[in-house]
């Protein structure tokens, strides 16, 4: 994600400006149909950011008269934009997944300033996504359409990794746009290159029975120039086809790699790369790699690497910033076949495992909380320093898990699991792409970034989070607890709800309404348990105590009062940093 006309891209700014208090940033896990367990596809996106809050987006299918125009809206900031046509029919979107269980995610890598720090008119990253996912159907009608809107109205965002997926396919989308100024003249007038807006772009499929991941760095190196294998319309390439916005060789399904006609000669246009067209990199061309394009994105990726396949450990060099080591490549095939359950905790990590771990260094505090307040950057007698940015993180508005499954019939295939705040303490509720009603505690307007609401999702987890951060050791083993009670409830419920469902499968209107019961019964039994477990914590928390418990509940005294609390003491080197502080204060002088 980025701030409308703020953004630090991700992939340029340095060691001393990961302290810039509006960088925002995300994460997308990707997984094929071979890679998991049930043969699903999944992604999963938390959508990261300080001002971000955290509501569940619904848009209805319909109808339109042709002539019908309607208004872009710039996601991030809310201000219009421009109108475009509107197209004869739309499908339903709930959140980022639409009726035929499509699916996209995105992260912001920013990439070369010189592609997006002038304003330009042009569609934005948000609106790219929300308005392909009314109008593709599956993975690649999105690459159509989404690289159709850059080409036709031109691209004000920064750089962006895009994760799509239907029940057969993953793709992973890098796209960035163009300005006139950085063409050199003579260069561009020796390449008889012609400038046009929009953007540059490649598209992978991510090969089957392998994952992969982005988080806010551009991914994709060196590719295959599929083109040179199509030699049809008048001997035109495949890319030179797409340009032109024919993407007939889209649709072939040994096609697995897609790219903008000019993806290459306009980095040369501009000088940035001169070598031959198989030696062309991507993200070395338009996002190059910085200490914090690695430390503080391509790690996140990393973390997941390492947990679904232990021998990634030989990217930890890599990881931890050092340019030298083995670089990390775009997928790993994983070590074993992942299911929903799994990749929800993938979403949860602090490095553990790692040497990063932040529940293990002085920065933890006594309670071992793997959390660090922004600003990221910090700076000590000269020496610059950086707090470690996981994938887990305290600032997240929403985060999903959008999992599609090719046997089920489309309305029921695909389940938004759908949570807000912190991924680590988040519950995954799972949402059919089918439903036309929103739960009351995800509905877009029940409250705000600066209006609380009872019956809002956002704030009670919010609620319960940000107490859990202040003893965290010990309380996140209650929190995760009920977490995953609710989880594997969720997961059981759904596999005994799909029978169920099909049989209306003929039936849209009673479809449409079991959908909408099922979701909304369990947005409803999560509150209830979170509202619960929100009393339970500041009962047994308070003023740093901890109550005793009995045969699940509080102990009593024989007369009825409250049994006297556990009064745990600080561990024993948070005791020995308080004396070489402050010893000669607090010594017992007798």
């Amino acid at each position: 994600m980025r701030k409308l006309n703020s953004i630090i891209a991700a992939g340029l700014f340095s060691l001393s400006m990961l302290a810039a208090p509006t960088a925002d940033a995300c994460t997308n896990f990707l997984f094929t149909k071979g890679a998991t367990k049930d043969g699903s596809t999944m992604i999963t996106y938390a959508a990261d950011s300080h001002t971000l809050y955290g509501e569940l987006y619904y848009r209805k299918a319909a109808d339109y008269p042709a002539g019908t125009m309607f208004m872009l809206v710039d996601w991030d900031s809310g201000c219009k934009l421009f109108e475009i046509p509107q197209v004869a029919h739309t499908y339903s979107v709930v959140g980022n997944m639409n009726e035929h269980q499509l699916a996209i995610g995105e992260t912001t890598y920013g990439g070369r300033e010189e592609c997006w720090k002038d304003e330009v008119k042009g569609i934005d990253y948000g609106s790219l996504i929300y308005v392909t996912l009314q109008r593709a159907k599956n993975a690649r009608e999105a690459i159509y359409w989404m690289t159709k809107l850059v080409a036709d109205y031109g691209y004000c965002s920064e750089g962006e990794s895009f994760s799509i997926c239907d029940p057969n396919e993953v793709w992973i989308l890098e796209l960035i746009g163009k300005r006139a100024a950085p063409v050199k003249a003579d260069v561009a007038k020796k390449l008889k290159y012609k400038y046009t807006d929009g953007a540059v772009w490649v598209a992978r499929r991510i090969p089957d029975g392998y994952v992969s991941g982005h988080a806010n760095q551009a991914r994709i190196t060196q590719f295959p120039l599929e083109g040179k294998k199509f030699k049809k319309a008048k001997g035109k390439g495949l890319h030179t086809v797409i340009s032109s916005n024919h993407m007939d060789y889209i649709y072939e399904p040994e096609v697995e790699c897609v790219y903008s006609a000019d993806v290459i000669t306009y980095a040369r246009a501009c000088g940035w790369f001169n070598g031959k067209d198989e030696e062309f990199s991507f993200c070395d061309t338009y996002a190059p790699l910085t200490f914090s394009g690695i430390r503080g994105c391509d790690a996140r990726v990393y973390a997941m690497f390492h947990r679904v396949n232990p021998e990634a450990r030989k990217y930890e060099k890599y990881a931890m910033g050092d340019p030298k080591a083995e670089r990390m490549p775009l997928w790993i095939k994983p070590a074993h076949k992942v299911d929903v359950h799994e990749v929800m905790n993938l979403m949860r990590d602090h490095y553990e495992g790692t040497a990063m771990d932040m529940s293990k260094d002085m920065g933890a505090g006594p309670f071992a909380c793997p959390y660090r307040w922004r600003p990221m950057g910090f700076e000590v007698d000269g020496q610059k320093y950086v707090h470690e940015r996981a994938t887990s993180t305290q600032q997240t508005g929403f985060s999903f898990v959008a999992q599609c499954r090719s046997w089920l019939p489309a309305k029921v295939g695909g389940i938004l699991w759908f949570g807000v705040d912190d991924t680590y303490s988040t519950v995954y509720c799972p949402m059919y792409c089918g439903i036309t009603k929103i739960p009351e505690c995800f509905r877009e307007g029940n409250g705000d970034m600066l209006t609380y609401s009872e019956t809002a999702a956002f704030w009670l987890f919010n609620r319960v989070t940000n107490f859990v951060y202040s003893r965290y050791n010990d309380m996140i083993v209650d929190l995760q607890k009920v977490q995953n009670e609710l989880e594997t409830n969720f997961i059981n419920e759904v596999g005994r709800f799909d029978g169920k469902a099909k049989q209306f499968a003929d039936n849209n209107e009673a479809l449409t309404h079991q959908l909408n019961d099922f979701s909304n019964r369990m947005a409803d039994r999560m509150m209830k348990s979170w509202n619960n477990l929100d009393h339970y914590l500041l009962v047994k928390y308070i003023d740093g105590n901890i109550k005793k418990e009995k045969d699940g509940k509080f102990e009593r005294t024989e007369t009825g009062n409250a049994a006297f609390p556990m009064q745990p003491e600080y561990p024993k080197w948070f005791y020995k940093m308080i004396v070489n502080d402050h010893g000669d204060v607090v010594r017992q002088a007798f």
